[in-house]
């Protein structure tokens, strides 16, 4: 945060408080107290009535009311994303208040972020419920840049670490959409790497540029049915497996597919899920130890065997 900024923050800052001591102020903008010294008087000498008594911190002077700031581009995007989760994730009751207040909000900025917010919005996806904790903040903080490539249509070069690979890969990616599911946020985009669409989960990212290179749209491209085709292919098999009641906490946040319940038994419950894959339904359950166990299809079971054997040996001695 540059210092003008900063200058703003701080009026804003004491504008919602009574009294603010300068040791606050000091750790909320991450900034030393002689820092904060110098800022008050900066503030003071620009005509903002600030009230300070010794031992007792900062107040702005009663009625003085900070004239209206224009969001940043980041700022409009976060408030226009979140209304898009409160529509998925709560009940209809606050619904219409937030987009009462989203339309207020769109009529105060600028034509420009305007057309930016409506951009962000016809390709941003939210799908299904989250499952467990929110996604950590630190590991979101490639998102706003992968909007921005959306919303501009720039190329995004990031180091991406993948589920399955113990190395990063650089890729030179197309961004097309975000879509938040299961939990995370995604970016749906064409990969130059694999010349394919790819999603990638967006606290995965280790390294992120948005390139000066812009790329051109694709017509045929609709990312509500890019993910409905992409769900129907990746979840056609079939498996049921068991988790001890201990475990069923931890099987729920983990699990990008819905579990089915199904009959309850030895302390546990059975459950039907879709999967792309066997081999990584195999790994996932053996991670669980004896408080999973795969019920069908007979593959899925040869292949928790066959892991079970490997580690085995592993540890004969």
């Amino acid at each position: 945060m540059n210092r003008t900024d900063r200058l703003v923050a701080m009026v804003m800052h004491l504008q919602g408080r009574r009294v603010v001591r300068a040791a606050e102020l000091a750790a909320h903008f991450e900034v030393t107290e002689r820092t904060v010294y110098r800022d008050i008087a900066a503030l003071s000498e620009a005509g903002v009535p600030i009230c300070g008594e010794a031992g007792v911190g900062y107040s702005l002077m009663k009625g003085y009311q900070l004239p209206p700031v224009m969001f940043t581009a980041e700022e409009a995007s976060a408030l226009f994303v979140g209304g898009e989760l409160v529509k998925e994730f709560t009940d209809a009751s606050l619904h219409g208040p937030m987009a009462s207040a989203l339309e207020k909000l769109r009529a105060v900025l600028p034509r420009d972020r305007q057309d930016q917010v409506a951009r962000l919005l016809g390709n941003t996806l939210v799908v299904g419920r989250p499952r467990g904790a929110a996604p950590e903040a630190a590991g979101q903080r490639w998102l706003f840049t992968v909007q921005q490539g959306v919303v501009l249509q720039r190329v995004l070069r990031m180091d991406y670490h993948g589920r399955e690979r113990a190395h990063d890969t650089r890729r030179d990616v197309e961004p097309l959409g975000v879509v938040f599911y299961g939990g995370a946020w995604y970016l749906v985009a064409w990969c130059r790497l694999r010349t394919d669409y790819r999603h990638f989960r967006i606290d995965r990212i280790r390294g992120l540029e948005l390139l000066p290179e812009k790329f051109s749209p694709r017509p045929d491209f609709s990312l509500a049915e890019h993910m409905r085709q992409s769900e129907a292919r990746e979840q056609t098999l079939e498996i049921r497996i068991w988790f001890d009641r201990r475990a069923l906490e931890r099987a729920r946040v983990e699990s990008y597919a819905t579990l089915i319940a199904g009959p309850e038994r030895d302390g546990g419950t059975e459950f039907t899920l879709y999967t792309y894959s066997l081999d990584w339904a195999a790994q996932w359950l053996l991670s669980f130890g004896a408080s999973a166990e795969a019920l069908a299809p007979a593959k899925l079971r040869h292949k928790m065997r066959a892991l079970a054997e490997a580690v085995a040996r592993k540890h004969a001695r």
